[in-house]
């Protein structure tokens, strides 16, 4: 766990008090709606469809026990007992009164936590795998270098007003869990051929009404030249972005416009003018950052796993269903890192109780050095279990309704607020996901169809991600009434794709049915119970599905009047 130095907390109690005053003023009448509105989204405050929404930043999702308990605290006297964890892997809290507010940001403060920078169109939260550091794959861990880029980021005097928001998300490993092809810049930590550590760039990805996958415009970057090359990106961007018009001026668009070739002209260009001065990290930079992150005492093997795991899993057959799909190889032996599923039966996905918060609380002490991640899929990983212990974790989460063995799988959906909560929204989603959840709650079933990545956002802003489901659901607006479009072959990892759109909107009352549907196709066409059904659907295309879903010729003419 990352732990602030006196730089870090005298910001942002600074930050707190300002913004403190900054309401007050708004409540008194001194500041009028629009002064306060760029105030109060530079701190994490929106107001949503019937109260306003608080967004905390967790660096790079990241939480440790105290601050999970401030979070539990916060649910229970600011809200209406639960917060949510967002794609971004951040918290959000739905229900706060706007005259709190600064109260709740003066709380996190006391435990290093903040609201900064998780709104507005400025650097926002820097995210990466929710393994990092553990998992067993991962060429370095990537979280110091998330770190110094939210250091360098944090109120940088050039950014703090880019023409659109703005997404960092950095990856290590050989399979991409951080979704880094969709963001604004993605650097992928790398050595080359002589065994120097750096970084491949990519540029220009995103979801929201243009979603684009990133394209790469550098191999291979230098590790200390990490913050000159951000620069030169950003420096492009803000010179050529557009500011005339919101839905065009993420970086992507520019991209896109120039061509991806023309884009790295101009960064290397302005990078030339950068890479030898002040911003060329130095290895004690780096060195420092890792020496804030608190080092594991971690036991050997033979005390980790002293056999009674083994045993454990051989004699209940639930416990291991639930290690089958909950769990991930840990880079130690003896460790495992463990999912608590956020995606129970008759639960919004993503959302935690305070009693849960403080639960989690408790187990992160007790087993996996106080320490938890957030994930961008909405979920949580207790990420240094002892396989001595991983049966007690289980007990224990089973008992607060968080050990749905469905990571990965079917239920284990991605879900925005939608119409529940969100102004921005056309379409419901939390109330589809649960007709979703009711028609496959089947776990043998689930299994069946094995890995199967549905993601469904409430209208075009894609906070659910559905443009890069396997299955992505669109709620739209059609005469007053709720709708959803249906895309198919999605991917946010290493082969990174946006999904293909199966034809017309479908009803609110036939969603379910048409989700059916696809995945009956998928079992009739698959090669094997190992082919995915992104392969399945790679490799047969949209013909079989679209078919099923609308029936043939009829479809086409339909589609043509829509």
């Amino acid at each position: 766990m990352y732990r602030y130095d006196e730089l870090d907390q005298r910001l942002v109690d600074e930050r707190v008090a300002q913004f403190r005053d900054q309401t007050e003023r708004f409540l008194a009448g001194k500041l009028s709606e629009e002064e306060f509105r760029s105030l109060r989204l530079r701190n994490g405050l929106y107001i949503q469809r019937f109260a306003p929404m608080l967004r905390i930043a967790v660096p790079y999702g990241l939480l440790s026990s105290r601050q999970l308990r401030k979070l539990g605290h916060i649910a229970r006297t600011y809200d209406k007992g639960y917060g949510h964890v967002s794609t971004r892997t951040n918290i959000q809290f739905n229900w706060p009164r706007l005259e709190q507010v600064p109260e709740i940001l003066a709380e996190l403060a006391t435990v290093q936590m903040h609201a900064i920078q998780t709104s507005g169109n400025c650097i926002r939260n820097t995210t990466t795998d929710a393994l990092a550091g553990v998992a067993a794959d991962e060429l370095v861990d990537p979280r110091p270098y998330c770190e110094l880029t939210r250091q360098w980021s944090t109120f940088h005097p050039e950014f703090n007003w880019l023409p659109r928001k703005f997404k960092i998300a950095f990856s290590a490993s050989t399979v991409d869990r951080a979704a880094t092809q969709v963001h604004d810049i993605g650097v992928y930590i790398r050595r080359n051929e002589a065994g120097a550590l750096g970084y491949s760039i990519y540029v220009g990805g995103g979801l929201g009404r243009m979603p684009m996958i990133a394209q790469k415009i550098r191999d291979f970057l230098p590790e200390l030249d990490l913050f000159s090359y951000l620069e030169a990106i950003l420096r492009v961007y803000n010179r050529l972005g557009r500011r005339d018009n919101i839905h065009r001026a993420r970086i992507k668009v520019l991209v896109k416009s120039l061509g991806a070739a023309r884009f790295a002209e101009l960064v290397e260009a302005e990078w030339a003018m950068l890479k030898d001065g002040y911003l060329k990290l130095l290895p004690e930079d780096i060195e420092r950052v890792k020496s804030r992150f608190d080092q594991h005492p971690y036991v050997s093997e033979a005390e980790a796993n002293d056999g009674s795991y083994q045993r454990r899993l051989e004699a209940d057959s639930r416990f291991a269903g639930w290690v089958k799909r909950n769990t991930r190889a840990h880079r130690r032996p003896g460790y495992l890192a463990v999912f608590v599923s956020l995606k129970a039966n008759g639960v919004a996905p993503g959302d935690v109780t305070d009693a849960q918060f403080d639960a989690i609380a408790d187990l992160a002490e007790r087993y996996s050095f106080g320490e938890v991640r957030n994930t961008h899929d909405q979920n949580m990983v207790l990420a240094e279990v002892r396989k001595n212990d991983v049966y007690a974790v289980w007990q224990r989460l089973s008992e607060l309704n968080l050990a749905t063995p469905n990571i990965g799988l079917l239920t284990d959906l991605i879900c925005c607020p939608g119409l529940d909560f969100c102004a921005l929204a056309n379409a419901g989603s939390i109330g589809v996901a649960q007709d979703i959840f009711d028609r496959f709650e089947s776990l043998d079933y689930q299994h069946d169809i094995g890995e199967l990545k549905i993601k469904m956002s409430g209208c075009m802003n894609g906070c659910g991600h559905h443009s890069v489901g396997h299955i992505g659901i669109l709620g739209v607006d059609k005469h007053g009434e709720e709708w959803y479009q249906v895309t198919l072959g999605g991917s946010a990892e290493h082969d990174a794709s946006l999904g293909d759109r199966t034809g017309p909107s479908i009803s609110r009352a036939e969603i379910g049915n048409a989700v059916q549907k696809i995945i009956e196709v998928y079992l009739e066409q698959r090669e094997g119970e190992d082919e995915s059904f992104l392969e399945t659907y790679r490799r047969v295309g949209m013909a079989p599905f679209k078919e099923r879903l609308y029936g043939g010729a009829e479809a086409e003419a339909e589609e043509e009047a829509a």
